[in-house]
């Protein structure tokens, strides 16, 4: 019964406002591209032909890059690493964070005062630079990558989720659970946390957008993804070049892909806390 007043309410969000609808049905083509795009494209998006540098037609519809390989291919395969990489990033800095944020909100005094100064010199750098010096150091792996921007976002989550239970933390029904026996840590994750969650999904949106951004913008450096692995950021690196002697198709549609990416993330993030508000719920 619970799970069917929640579809429903999903329903009823997703419906009522255009711009949620619109988000989420970009949303779902990005994940199905990513899921399906590998098996569908009509060429190997490592495979070089002697097309090399040819513009967009109906046998290649983003045109071929210096070496000959399908753009279009490409841009699709990249689908599922970027959005792997933005997930597990963002997933990883969401539980870390909002855990941390919890904890130091909930018993304050030393262990508030110690993530504090933590989430401070985390902050205290340019976050980009920051994560460049965190992969330059680690090495450029994919994991290092998910691990660099997950740092780079953990303050995010840990400040809201501190503020959010600094406010509920001496709320009439969490003293209520108190006086029936519950211990703090069922408290603290199974009534605080899930209360504060509506104003970190709108981050966790936003952050999804901005670690498809710093991912494509490392391997744009070369500092992320290696090459020949088909990645939004080293397309647009390779394509860069070109743009003088007009081959556009190189930059334009893998940064299309990015742009729609972080367009659709930051979309999602309004409808995302309709979703979990539960006093939007009816």
């Amino acid at each position: 019964m619970a799970n069917s007043s929640f579809l429903g309410h999903v329903h009823y969000v997703v419906t009522s406002n255009p711009v949620t609808l619109m988000a989420m049905t970009l949303f779902a083509i990005i994940v199905l591209t990513a899921i399906l795009g590998p098996s569908l494209v009509a060429y190997d998006p490592l495979a070089t032909t002697s097309q090399a540098l040819e513009p967009p037609t109906w046998q290649h519809w983003f045109g071929t890059d210096h070496l000959g390989r399908d753009v279009f291919s490409r841009v699709v395969v990249a689908t599922r690493l970027d959005l792997m990489i933005s997930v597990s990033a963002v997933l990883l800095s969401f539980v870390v964070g909002a855990s941390l944020g919890g904890i130091a909100g909930y018993w304050g005094g030393w262990l508030d005062s110690t993530l504090g100064r933590m989430l401070d010199t985390i902050m205290a750098f340019p976050l980009f630079v920051l994560a460049m010096g965190i992969v330059a150091a680690s090495g450029n792996t994919i994991q290092n990558v998910v691990i660099a921007t997950a740092i780079i976002n953990l303050p995010f989550y840990a400040r809201v989720a501190r503020a959010e239970v600094v406010v509920r933390r001496q709320s009439g029904w969490v003293l209520a659970a108190q006086l029936a026996g519950n211990g703090p840590w069922r408290i603290l994750f199974g009534r605080v946390l899930p209360n504060a969650l509506p104003p970190m999904m709108v981050q966790i949106s936003l952050n999804m957008g901005w670690a498809i951004l710093n991912a494509a913008g490392l391997s744009f450096i070369g500092l992320g993804v290696r090459a020949p692995t088909a990645e939004w950021g080293i397309m647009v690196a390779e394509g860069a070049g070109y743009i003088v002697s007009g081959e556009w198709w190189l930059v334009i549609f893998p940064g299309g892909a990015l742009m729609l990416a972080v367009f659709t993330f930051n979309l999602l993030g309004d409808g995302l806390r309709d979703i979990f508000d539960p006093q939007r719920r009816t």
